[in-house]
């Protein structure tokens, strides 16, 4: 096998090479409730759980409903 060329690792800073944009992090300040935050935080874990257990329930119910029809 030939020899390989050694590849380039050094970022090209010349006239025509692209300009690097500033990262811009955008933050938000929300007076909450102390439940206000906490929903807040647990928000994304519990939403799936409560929704699931709301069908769950409206199933017991339709069940039973109809079991007290019989």
């Amino acid at each position: 096998m030939g020899k390989n060329k050694k590849k380039r690792n050094k970022v090209y800073r010349g006239i025509d090479a692209t300009i690097e944009r500033p990262v811009i992090t955008r933050v938000q300040a929300v007076n909450r409730s102390k439940f206000g935050q906490w929903w807040f935080d647990n928000k994304t874990r519990l939403k799936p759980i409560l929704i699931a257990s709301g069908i769950i329930i409206f199933i017991i119910i339709i069940i039973f409903e109809i079991f007290r029809l019989i």
